[in-house]
């Protein structure tokens, strides 16, 4: 299972770093989504797998061990949270971007000025 992961980390690491050396807006884009999502994978998988325990039991403080850490999956949860919001944000600036120069390349966006 961890080297499933770790293959899938490191095709979404290759894949944005492809798409944010590409001309296109929308490319660049989709490119910052999937480097969120690589690191979010790897934050999960560097927390420890650990499956079938909950994260507290209440009156079982003493057997604690094995089970999943929370800290982790909140910090994977805000960053799923705020990268929604970034994403939205940033779509919306590409939005104008493209209704105002009517064009989505960064090489014809040089040529015109």
């Amino acid at each position: 299972m961890l080297v499933l992961l770790a293959v899938l980390i490191g095709v979404l690491y290759g894949s944005a770093v492809y798409l944010l050396l590409r001309r296109n807006i929308f490319k660049l884009i989709l490119g910052l989504i999937f480097l969120g999502h690589a690191t979010n994978l790897l934050l999960f998988v560097a927390s420890g797998l650990t499956s079938g325990k909950p994260a507290f039991l209440r009156g079982l403080e003493d057997e604690t061990i094995g089970m999943s850490d929370p800290l982790p999956q909140a910090l994977i949860l805000t960053a799923i949270v705020i990268g929604l919001g970034v994403t939205a944000f940033a779509l919306t600036l590409v939005y104008r971007f493209y209704k105002v120069t009517k064009t989505v390349d960064f090489d014809e966006l040089s040529e015109n000025e």
